[in-house]
C-alpha cells in the first residue's frame, strides 16, 4: 500500500502533538503524574481535534480507530517523552516547537480532509481550525489550564489563516503537497510572530 507525502507529514503532526501533550503533563506541578497520565495527556492531544472533525463529519470509525499507524505515531511520541524529556522540554518551551507545527499540520490536513467530504470552504476552514486547536483544548481544561484560545496571543487566528491561505491555493490549483507546506508554513510563521511580539486580537468590550 503506497501512502502520500501528506499521510507522512500528518503522521508526524500526530506524534508532535503526542510530544506537546506528554510534556505539558510532566511540567504541570500542581498534580502527580505518572507513565499512564502521562501517555494519556499525550493521546487525548494528538486525537482530540481530529476526532471531533471525523464526528462532525460523519467520518466513521474515526482516523485512528481505523489507522493503526497513528497509534504508532503517538506511542513513538510517548516513548521520546519517556527517553529524553530534558531535550524535548527545552525544544518546546524555547522554540514553541512542537505546539506550533502541529497546529500547522493539522490545520491544513483537516481542512483538506473536510474538502474531500464535501464541505464548503467555509466550514472547511472552520474544521481545520478545530482539527488544530481542540486537542490542545482538551489537554489544557484536564490540566485546569486556561487554553490557548482564550490567551492574549493570537492562536486560532492563525490557523485560520492557513486555512483561507489552502482554500485560495486550492481554488488555483497549486500542486497539493507545495500548499500543504505553504500553508502549514503560514500557521506556524503567524504564532512564532505572535509569541515573540506578544501580538493579540482587540479586546472585546461591553458597554
Amino acid at each position: 500500500m503506497e501512502f502520500s507525502f501528506s499521510y507522512y507529514i500528518g503522521l508526524a503532526g500526530i506524534m508532535v502533538f503526542t510530544i506537546s501533550g506528554a510534556i505539558a503533563a510532566l511540567e504541570h506541578k500542581e498534580h502527580h503524574h505518572d507513565v499512564f497520565s502521562v501517555f494519556f495527556t499525550g493521546f487525548i492531544t494528538a486525537i482530540g481535534g481530529g476526532t471531533l472533525r471525523d464526528i462532525t463529519l460523519g467520518n466513521y470509525p474515526v482516523s485512528w480507530v481505523k489507522d493503526e499507524n497513528i497509534l504508532w505515531a503517538i506511542f513513538v511520541g510517548f516513548l521520546l517523552v519517556i527517553f529524553l524529556p530534558k531535550v524535548l522540554t527545552k525544544l518546546r518551551n524555547e522554540l514553541l516547537l512542537f505546539d506550533t507545527l502541529g497546529i500547522g499540520i493539522y490545520t491544513v490536513l483537516g481542512t483538506r480532509i473536510a474538502l474531500d467530504h464535501g464541505v464548503n470552504a467555509f466550514a472547511s476552514a472552520l474544521l481545520g481550525m478545530i482539527s488544530a486547536i481542540f486537542g490542545g483544548v482538551i489537554r489544557d481544561t484536564l490540566m485546569n489550564e486556561v487554553p490557548f484560545i482564550f490567551r492574549k496571543e493570537i492562536y486560532a487566528t492563525a490557523c485560520l489563516a492557513g486555512s483561507v491561505l489552502y482554500l485560495i491555493l486550492n481554488e488555483f490549483a497549486c500542486e497539493p503537497n507545495l500548499n500543504l507546506v505553504l500553508s502549514a508554513s503560514l500557521v506556524v510563521s503567524i504564532r512564532l510572530i505572535a509569541v515573540k511580539y506578544n501580538l493579540g486580537l482587540p479586546k472585546l468590550k461591553i458597554f
